[in-house]
């Protein structure tokens, strides 16, 4: 016993405290009410807690289900270990393979350095390039990902446009200095004049000059840049937010509802899939964009739209210089970007036309007996193993031999072709770097967690508690359950609020008789919109860390777009969502003996 307590007195306290703690507060729950209902709900508000405080990492808390489900007796560990690789995980560890392989070649950054060359870097045009660009790129690679490539890009253009002084509006040379300014250009030119002077006299003038410059004070032109550098950074991750919600491989909670959603209604069929998520979300995707862009352009450049029209100024002549050398530096296309485009345009379009719905897709020929043994992870397996076996380099044939070389690319001198890649498209050891292995944790620890809900009867239980919320009309209880879960996600992560919400709100639909998707996708979108706090998503955290902007900042512009997103996602599922999945009937697959 005195061993123990020495070794518990060299434990950390606040973390031990922070870990004990809850299990302390929450244990009289299974003690009192000796249910499974309450030994599931006992571990759903822990993960919660532990979730939403990441005292301990997000992944740890994920294997939870796995130790303490067989344990209170809630499922057995053969059913909770199956729950940690499905086809939704599959379809998510494909998507990032590929993902990987567009990082990896530089394909991304040609495409973004493309789109702003095409754009141009007027403020309002850049900030619109930007979005347009960090948008798509989320679609297909993670949001974390094409926030840490976009951010430098915008940091290059905008110390580019800090070299000289003129503010956006573009003032003739001249205007809009301090007096302070004039005095300093005075006495630069007249430093030159007077150039062969004693070295102590340069001294002295340099002190002078440093002193002068300390007194100046912040002129309207430093403003509109640090205005201009704001907007850039909250852009940048608002829109790789947003565009993660356009295709079910964007971001975690798409595939969380992907895999709930086929684990709690089997009978459902394929109704989720690539194309059908993508013919909701992508409009929507595109809505929430331009009110983003009209949003930010209102609160950092005003209302003058005027800007998007005229001619480039010199200073942004020199940003735009940047982005072609940035371009240039990359080269002609390789071959690897060449192959890694035409297996990407390949996948998403045998994503497109497998199942696309109105028309029957090739993915029927391999049904049987009712069964559809093709999804949209055996694509995405499919060009992935295309990836880990061509090369990624030109290939020749000397003599029989099957020879790779390496092309002479521009940027890459004959030195550092020895070191150039010269194997495969994907290399495993590049996955094994890159690859976000925790996250596959987190939806594994999402599923089980659904899985162990529905088998204690919480999730009935919870779905019960909602009942009240059938008086309200439906277009109501999705507005409020939208508010409810954009600001929840604001303080837990994307993937557990989805993971903790999703099953709760397929029960309450079952016993309301309200089409489960119709809560569900809703749900599902808005635990994306964590625009309000640096915390909140990984991309906030990233533009956060380069010092530009202040919680405040970031709090006053995500509070008016989490309004514009749920109103936004109100709006898309009564309209061509009500159309596309038949939302006014409630299906016959919903008839799920476990909520009865």
């Amino acid at each position: 016993m005195l061993s123990w307590l020495r070794a518990l007195r060299g434990f950390p306290h606040p973390f031990a405290l922070t870990i004990i703690l809850p299990i302390l507060l929450l244990l009289p729950l299974p003690i009192a009410i000796k249910t499974t209902e309450a030994y599931c709900g006992f571990i759903v508000l822990l993960m919660a807690v532990y979730w939403c405080t990441e005292v301990i990492p997000l992944a740890v808390t994920a294997i939870l289900p796995a130790l303490l489900f067989p344990l209170f007796g809630i499922m057995t560990s053969k059913d909770v270990s199956k729950q940690y690789m499905k086809d939704t995980n599959m379809l998510f560890l494909g998507g990032l393979m590929v993902a990987v392989a567009v990082e990896t070649c530089n394909l991304h950054k040609r495409i973004a350095l493309r789109a702003l060359l095409f754009v141009g870097v007027r403020p309002a045009l850049l900030m619109m390039g930007f979005m347009g660009v960090t948008a798509f790129l989320s679609m297909w690679i993670s949001n974390t990902a094409t926030t840490a490539m976009m951010v430098p890009i915008a940091q290059a253009v905008l110390d580019q446009l800090d070299t000289t002084a003129p503010p956006v509006g573009d003032p003739e040379p001249g205007q809009g200095e301090t007096a302070g300014e004039q005095e300093l250009e005075e006495k630069d030119a007249t430093d030159e004049e007077n150039q062969p002077v004693v070295q102590t006299q340069d001294a002295d003038v340099e002190r002078e000059v440093e002193v002068e410059v300390s007194a100046v004070p912040h002129s309207d032109a430093q403003k509109e840049q640090q205005r201009l550098r704001k907007m850039l950074s909250l852009c940048v991750c608002y829109s790789a937010s947003i565009g993660g919600t356009a295709t079910l491989t964007g971001t975690g909670p798409n595939l969380v509802m992907k895999g709930q959603f086929s684990q709690i209604f089997p009978e459902s069929g394929d109704i989720i899939n690539f194309a059908s998520w993508f013919g909701f979300s992508f409009p929507n995707m595109l809505i929430l964009l331009t009110c983003c862009w009209l949003w930010l352009h209102l609160l950092f450049l005003g209302v003058n739209f005027q800007s998007c029209r005229r001619k480039n100024s010199p200073v942004e002549q020199a940003a735009y210089g940047i982005i072609q050398e940035q371009y240039h530096n990359l080269g002609h296309m390789s071959f690897a970007e060449k192959l890694v485009l035409i297996l990407f345009v390949l996948l998403v379009t045998l994503w497109f036309t497998r199942d696309p719905g109105f028309v029957r897709g090739w993915g029927s020929l391999f049904n049987k007996k009712g069964k559809k043994y093709v999804t949209d992870a055996t694509v995405v397996m499919f060009i992935t193993f295309l990836m880990f076996i061509m090369p990624s380099q030109r290939p020749r044939l000397k003599g029989w031999a099957w020879k790779r070389t390496v092309e002479a690319e521009p940027g890459i001198d004959s030195r550092e072709r020895k070191d150039h890649r010269s194997g495969r498209l994907l290399e495993w050891k590049e996955v094994q770097r890159k690859l976000p292995w925790n996250v596959v944790l987190l939806l594994g620890g999402g599923f089980a967690l659904a899985k162990g809900c529905e088998a204690s009867g919480l999730s009935l239980w919870l779905g019960r508690q909602l009942l009240p919320l059938k008086n309200l009309p439906p277009w109501v209880i999705v507005a409020l359950l939208c508010m409810l879960i954009a600001s929840f996600t604001e303080c837990s992560s994307n993937v557990a609020t989805a993971s903790l919400f999703l099953p709760i709100l397929a029960s309450m639909a079952v016993l309301i008789k309200l089409n489960p998707l119709y809560v569900m996708i809703p749900g599902t979108l808005c635990t994306s919109f964590a625009f309000m706090l640096p915390v909140a998503t990984p991309p906030n955290a990233i533009v956060f860390s380069y010092g530009h902007l202040r919680v405040t900042d970031m709090v006053k512009a995500g509070f008016v777009l989490n309004l514009v997103s749920v109103v936004s996602v109100t709006v898309a599922i009564n309209t061509w969502g009500r159309l596309m999945f038949h939302l006014d009937t409630f299906p016959a697959w919903a008839n799920v003996t476990n909520f009865a």
